[in-house]
């Protein structure tokens, strides 16, 4: 067999051949395991989402301690310092609006960005929802959202004139204090829709767990480019091998 794979000139394509079908198959294994990550990981945030809030203080911790806690359903007391609303945009369903962020006083000198939801244009500014401008102490239940970097296509913010378009913890605050006087978490919360302010804005729940789940078909691919190699080589040899000379007896 050796001698006609020589004769037909295929040992290097049989080993070409054979390391290509070893690497894509490879390849779907490791998107079927992929798969069972994400399938792991999407379960873990639905609990977290469904779950009761645990303490603000409690979550810090537990970051601090090297857990993740994206997602995680908090709660946290404070007052809202209204004066230093942020606006983040955000068209829903082709209307123009906003995702209000404000600063939560949760004690001297520390505060935490809460996203209190959606606002259309047109109420945009606060005199024209001051029902839902609360004061002295709230309860804020919401989802913890950790820091995200700008993406590649993402405009800079211009905090001379409040307009972001992402939630940049650090230029959030430097835009609303003064240096040094307040220490922001680094973390913002996502308020829940339940229960609404008084008026109904700003609306919560805006936060979108979009994790998508497309291993299986990845896996698909590669598998089927292995089962296409396959068939090529065969057919490519079979040709090489009639064409080879017979060996000698």
């Amino acid at each position: 067999m050796l001698y006609r794979l020589r004769q037909s000139g295929l040992i290097w394509p049989t080993l070409f051949a054979l390391a290509g079908v070893i690497v894509l198959v490879g390849l779907g294994i490791w998107q079927i395991q992929r798969k069972q990550w994400k399938e792991g990981l999407i379960a873990s945030i639905a609990a977290r989402v469904h779950a009761e809030p645990v303490p603000l203080a409690r979550a810090v911790a537990r970051a601090r301690s090297g857990d993740d806690i994206e997602y995680l359903h908090v709660v946290a007391r404070g007052g809202f310092d209204h004066t230093k609303e942020r606006y983040l945009y955000a068209p829903a369903a082709q209307v123009l609006g906003w995702h209000v962020y404000t600063p939560l006083a949760l004690g001297p000198g520390s505060i935490v960005w809460v996203n209190r939801g959606f606002v259309p244009d047109a109420r945009k500014a606060p005199a024209s929802r001051a029902a839902g401008q609360v004061a002295g102490e709230v309860e804020v239940r919401g989802l913890v959202r950790l820091p995200r970097r700008k993406g590649l296509f993402t405009p800079r913010n211009e905090p001379d004139h409040n307009l972001w378009y992402w939630p940049d913890i650090g230029g959030l605050t430097a835009s609303a204090f003064k240096p040094g006087t307040v220490d922001p978490l680094p973390l913002t919360i996502e308020a829940d829709a339940t229960p609404a302010p008084p008026g109904g804005l700003p609306q919560g729940g805006v936060t979108r767990i979009e994790l998508p789940n497309r291993h299986l078909e990845y896996a698909a691919t590669w598998f089927g480019l292995a089962l296409t190699l396959i068939g090529v080589y065969t057919a490519f040899a079979a040709t090489r091998l009639r064409a080879a000379p017979t060996p000698p007896a």
